[in-house]
């Protein structure tokens, strides 16, 4: 199976929402002290980076 750059980019960008809902729901329910807000952070983050690949995805 091959893979051009499109293809790439959509499971990249898939692959780091699922990542970025997993952190978020971690620092929501597993825990409660600051370092919950750490794991939204980073989820948001990774949110915000399969925005971006998925925006890519077309022009590259």
């Amino acid at each position: 199976m091959s893979m051009n750059k499109n293809t790439i980019l959509g499971w990249a960008t898939l692959i780091m929402i699922v990542m970025g809902l997993l952190l978020i729901a971690l620092g929501a329910f597993r825990y409660d002290d600051v370092a919950g807000w750490g794991f939204v952070a980073v989820g948001v983050g990774f949110l915000a980076n399969a925005w971006v690949f998925s925006s890519l995805k077309g022009r590259v």
